[in-house]
């Protein structure tokens, strides 16, 4: 493999940042202060399994970090990064795109909803 394919290859990988569900809710829930695995867990509404996967896929791509402590029991607290802050600017910007615009996407649920995604047939004449 070429060099530049090698590059090309490592932008590709960082391009893959596909936040899951629950990504951006945990993001915005550590914007202000450090918390705890069963604070996430029961202000999130979030299963045991996704939010250890999610939290995980956070840590991996370095928007937060995990800190043990050696105590009975153990004490896992999760903190954002510099990166993590960044990307929590990208959620305030979806949150206000989705709050300037909840009507018109309540309105094309509904439409796609009633027609069972079945979509409009338009007579198109040739000219």
């Amino acid at each position: 493999m070429s060099s530049l394919s090698k590059s090309n290859q490592h932008e590709n990988d960082v391009l893959m940042v596909r936040p899951g569900k629950w990504t951006l809710t945990i993001v915005t829930m550590l914007r202000t202060e450090t918390l705890r695995f069963n604070e996430l867990k029961r202000a999130g509404g979030i299963s045991q399994k996704t939010l250890t996967m999610t939290l995980r896929e956070l840590e991996r791509d370095g928007f937060i970090t995990r800190t043990m402590f050696a105590t009975i029991p153990p004490r896992v607290d999760y903190s954002l990064t510099e990166l993590g802050r960044e990307l929590l600017e990208l959620a305030d910007s979806l949150r206000g795109f989705a709050d300037r615009n909840r009507d018109q996407i309540l309105a094309a649920r509904h439409r796609f909803d009633i027609t069972g995604g079945d979509p409009a047939i338009r007579l198109m004449h040739a000219q």
